[in-house]
């Protein structure tokens, strides 16, 4: 065992091998492969087969700088779609904690905890005063 080990360490020596991206590409293989389970087209199936080809072909690819410049790219939609994702939870904490007004006169966001009655809010920005209902 020892010694097929070895040769594999010896044919992946200069080659890329996986990364984030090719981990990402194996996951949406997976999922294609169970979809097609149930729904029964060819059209999924042979996606996920040039999928599987295309992932090999970057983990065995010797052309590492146009690999990481993919998986590089990858990384940044991922961080684009994650910290979208996260904004999103956090306003939707925040509308279960608190309620945002904007000041009347200079449109100045204000946060007011939920709960407690008529308020008088003062604006930090403009030193406006209006009520509202928390």
């Amino acid at each position: 065992m020892d010694k097929w080990r070895r040769k594999f360490q010896q044919f992946m020596a200069g080659r890329y091998g996986a990364d984030p991206f090719s981990r990402f590409l194996s996951g949406c293989i997976v999922a294609l492969l169970v979809v097609n389970l149930f729904v029964r087209t060819y059209i999924l199936y042979w996606l996920a087969v040039i999928l599987l080809i295309y992932t090999y072909y970057r983990m065995f690819s010797r052309n590492i700088s146009a690999r990481f410049k993919e998986n590089e790219r990858y990384m940044g939609y991922r961080f684009r779609v994650s910290e979208a994702f996260k904004k999103w939870k956090f306003k939707a904490e925040q509308a279960r904690k608190y309620h945002i007004y904007k000041c009347p006169s200079c449109g100045q966001k204000i946060r007011i905890p939920r709960g407690h009655g008529k308020v008088s809010i003062h604006c930090p920005k403009c030193h406006t005063d209006f009520i509202k209902k928390s």
